[in-house]
């Protein structure tokens, strides 16, 4: 494989790709070959990290079909360049990080993951012990191994499980914050773990707290996703949820993704808080403890929120896709002064900085039911802490496709910054003084009522519209609007957008 070859491999500040063959026009790229090299390579990079000669590197993986495979690839490309492995099983995402600040004895670690993806996807998550590798970091690992100079050595190999110590963590917090031993008693939580690896949070966290698990669902692995896919992005996975929630009366539902670094939830009523209304409640709880905290988002969520936030105390900072650019934004902002105790994102990965700015769906609703507990001890309702955020009266993406083969990165930038300028000239359109990412533009009462969002995909040739409206029929007039701008440039498939007006 040639230094291009494992670069295309590079998703962000991971390695994605396809790891099951037989999907028509999805060839398999996670081959022995590549799979072995990165490892080895990983490995270099790891000594050099730590100043580790022979580093110990915990391996774990979710429940993908394709994850004894890899898995036993990466042990044996690790072992192969004299480090030594443990191999944590079943785990969490951020519970492969969390071993790295215990006495577990790893120096750094490497998840088997693709998130949310089919089941024929796969990929790896790196961690050292000061946080997930960033981009650049991950570049150099796929560099290592296309040069392909490895030491030579023999390491070992042992089984230890982690997610024990991980959940037993989370209920000891949970403890300590609601000064009980079962805090939930009485409370019939469910879980949908979508077949993913959340399964453990039901018997390792819930129960141990007093909770009803009843009506909990799809907590076995299985890396075909018989059921839904384990997202609480999807429409799909969020009405099974809800409405399991619902038949069991439950006071609280739960919904992870795959490997457990984002979740959803889901109110008494059956009402999912995600997105927006899951960035308000815990906001609006970290804002009672403390207030004038920056709040730092992605570049999609509502104006509503924003006023939400300041109404509660706080200051809502909107900053670009992607969850280690509202992580790395929120830590910036602290280094200079401003407290920021949440990055978060409306996909549902959320970072606290109480938490080494680890983005962990299983803390992000175990502070919730810490929440939660603490309402119901003083009689109240947890949803009653989001009881004034303002919500748009519709709201839709919509996803633009590139043509084939184009130079799609620098046709975008030239749309938005044209986009931009139509925008000034146009008396009903203004654009927001306080975006940092693509052309967000508010439209007037008459033409609206409310705001679009055009920008570039992180990693795709797409180009994401997200529009928002304070009233019935605003959504189809702004995008009757940008329709009309956007037809304009034939590399851009405008049909989705035409299909919505």
């Amino acid at each position: 494989m040639t230094e291009q070859d494992f670069l295309k491999l590079k998703n962000g500040t991971d390695v994605r790709g396809t790891a099951v063959a037989g999907v028509e026009g999805d060839p398999v790229t996670l081959t022995d070959e590549a799979m072995l090299a990165i490892a080895k390579a990983f490995t270099v990079w790891a000594a050099k990290k730590t100043g580790v000669e022979r580093p110990t590197v915990a391996v774990g993986h979710d429940s993908r079909v394709s994850a004894g495979r890899i898995s036993a690839l990466v042990t044996e490309g690790v072992t192969a360049c004299g480090g030594n492995v443990i191999l944590t099983g079943l785990s969490s995402t951020p519970s492969m990080f969390m071993l790295l600040q215990d006495d577990f004895g790893a120096d750094v670690s490497v998840m088997i993951t693709a998130s949310h993806l089919p089941y024929q996807k796969n990929g790896l998550k790196f961690f050292a012990k000061d946080g997930g590798l960033e981009g650049a970091d991950v570049g150099e690992i796929l560099k290592i191994a296309a040069a392909g100079n490895f030491p030579a050595g023999k390491g070992s190999v042992q089984e230890k499980s982690y997610i024990e110590k991980y959940s037993a963590d989370l209920v000891k917090k949970v403890r300590a914050a609601c000064g009980e031993d079962k805090p939930l008693q009485g409370k019939r939580i469910l879980v949908d773990a979508g077949n993913g690896a959340g399964g453990f949070y039901v018997d390792l966290v819930l129960k141990p707290l007093g909770a009803d698990t009843t009506g909990s669902q799809f907590l076995e692995p299985d890396g075909t996703f018989p059921n839904h896919i384990p997202n609480p992005e999807n429409e799909a996975a969020m009405q099974s949820v809800c409405a399991a929630v619902k038949a069991n009366r439950a006071d609280f539902g739960i919904i992870f993704d795959t490997d457990v670094d984002r979740a959803g939830a889901v109110a008494p009523d059956g009402e999912e808080i995600n997105r927006n209304r899951l960035i308000a409640l815990i906001s609006a709880i970290l804002l009672e403890e403390r207030q004038g905290a920056y709040i730092v988002t992605d570049s999609v969520t509502s104006d509503g929120l924003a006023t939400f936030i300041k109404a509660h105390g706080g200051v809502h900072y909107r900053f670009k896709r992607g969850y280690k650019n509202v992580i790395n934004e929120s830590k910036r902002l602290n280094a200079e002064g401003k407290y920021s105790p949440l990055a978060i994102e409306t996909s549902g990965h959320a970072a606290l900085k109480e938490n080494y700015f680890l983005d962990d769906g299983a803390y992000l609703v175990t502070r919730l039911l810490i929440a939660l507990a603490k309402c119901a001890k003083e009689g109240k309702d947890l949803m009653a802490l989001i009881a004034d955020l303002p919500e748009p009266a519709e709201a839709a993406e919509v996803r633009l496709k590139f043509v084939p083969d184009c130079d799609f990165k620098t046709l975008g930038a030239q749309v938005i910054r044209e986009f931009e300028q139509y925008v000034g000239q146009t008396e009903y359109m203004s654009l927001a003084p306080d975006n940092h990412e693509g052309a967000r533009v508010n439209f007037d009462k008459a033409h609206g009522n409310g705001w679009a969002l055009v920008r570039m995909s992180l990693h795709e040739p797409i180009m994401p519209i997200n529009v928002e409206s304070n009233e019935r029929g605003g959504n189809v007039r702004i995008m009757r609007e940008l329709y009309a701008f956007l037809k304009n440039y034939p590399f851009l498939n405008t049909e989705p957008l035409k299909n919505q007006i």
